[in-house]
């Protein structure tokens, strides 16, 4: 392990990441190959970068901090929504059975299909769509991921998550007030819960966009 993965590996454990199999596949997956060649020495840097389109890879630490909430299984069917560079993707594959993971732009979805192609993983299904939609053919999913800011959670999401599922949604009307929930369907109903703030570009609804320059 290089240097500079150590030293990030060592900031998630002082950041409360004792998951061990969350520790074992952040280790494992090569982050410089999902940022820019702009910022590939600071892909172990614990920080957002910019990925395009107004997006963000997230801070490793958010990314792994979530990813340990969630609580993946290797039998479990799991939907992320925003596709991004791939980057939680790619981790979630390494926990899962398979990922269904939805994204607005086509070239980022498409840029992100070919990484994974790239690495070898192969249980991760593609989608360009309108992720407020979910993707209701593939439901119900043992957990939801969402990796944008809602400002309030859509209903159709809890609708195809599993009853006993979890989903994490980042919650705020803002980008400097977001918080990450953490809701749990039952057969009564759901729990919410607080988890941390957060700071995510915003969940974004309707027509999906025509030009991508």
């Amino acid at each position: 392990m290089s240097v500079a993965k150590q030293r990030l590996i060592n900031d998630l454990q002082r950041g409360g990441i004792t998951d061990e199999r969350v520790l074992s596949v952040m280790a494992a997956i090569p982050r410089e190959i999902f940022v820019s060649r702009t910022f590939v020495e600071r892909a172990y840097d614990n920080m957002a970068l910019p990925i395009g389109f107004g997006q963000t890879i997230s801070q490793p630490l958010v990314v792994a901090a979530m990813t340990q909430a969630l609580d993946v299984g290797d039998r479990m069917k799991v939907l992320e929504i925003g596709t991004g560079s791939g980057y939680q993707a790619a981790i979630l594959a390494k926990l899962a059975r398979r990922v269904f993971t939805i994204e607005r732009y086509k070239s980022l979805s498409r840029d992100a299909e070919r990484r994974l192609l790239d690495l070898r993983v192969h249980n991760i299904v593609f989608h360009v769509g309108d992720g407020t939609k979910g993707w209701a053919p593939q439901a119900p999913y043992d957990r939801i991921i969402v990796t944008a800011a809602a400002g309030e959670v859509p209903q159709t999401l809890i609708d195809q998550l599993a009853v006993g599922g979890i989903m994490l949604v980042p919650v705020g009307p803002d980008p400097v007030n977001q918080t990450v929930e953490r809701i749990i369907k039952t057969e009564q109903g759901i729990t919410r819960e607080e988890l941390m703030p957060v700071r995510f570009v915003p969940l974004v609804a309707g027509a999906l966009p025509t030009y991508e320059g």
